[in-house]
């Protein structure tokens, strides 16, 4: 029931202050999965395409860490390529999460994955490589994958 209050309460945050280029919209009464839809940033070689992700949250939250999913394609090193759109987010880490953190501060730190990803912290390992030694044909594939994939 806790769990329940606190999401109730930073759904309304966010609904009273949204995030600039991120949407949310609850799936169901109980709160526990989100749609979120993410705009690419305006600096990113991800702009002017639109992705889905899916936000579930635990029964337990705030003590353990939402999942955040990519359900839209992208072609991205931190951001699994298979069905699953499975997110490296340091925050999201089981060992880093902490109760006070928000779904706000999640979401801005997607996003901000967009403008800057971390190839350091990779879950597609040649997608980083390409990222760190040839970043024009990573750029290239991205804008490609955005438009294929997130129009």
């Amino acid at each position: 029931m806790a769990a329940q209050k606190r999401i109730h309460r930073e759904y309304a945050e966010i609904e009273a202050s949204p995030i600039p280029g991120i949407a949310v919209h609850s799936i169901d009464e109980d709160m526990f999965k989100w749609n979120i839809e993410l705009t690419g940033p305006k600096d990113s070689v991800y702009a002017g395409g639109t992705f889905k992700l899916l936000l579930t949250l635990p029964t337990n939250y705030p003590f353990k860490p939402p999942v955040l999913a990519f359900q839209t394609k992208i072609y991205h090193p931190n951001v699994s390529n298979d069905d699953k759109g499975s997110m490296c987010l340091g925050i999201l880490r089981s060992d880093q999460w902490k109760p006070s953190c928000k779904i706000m501060s999640v979401l801005e730190m997607a996003r901000g994955l967009l403008v800057e990803p971390n190839p350091d912290d990779a879950v597609e390992t040649t997608i980083a490589e390409q990222f760190k030694s040839d970043k024009a044909q990573f750029e290239k594939n991205a804008k490609s994958w955005v438009k294929q994939y997130a129009k």
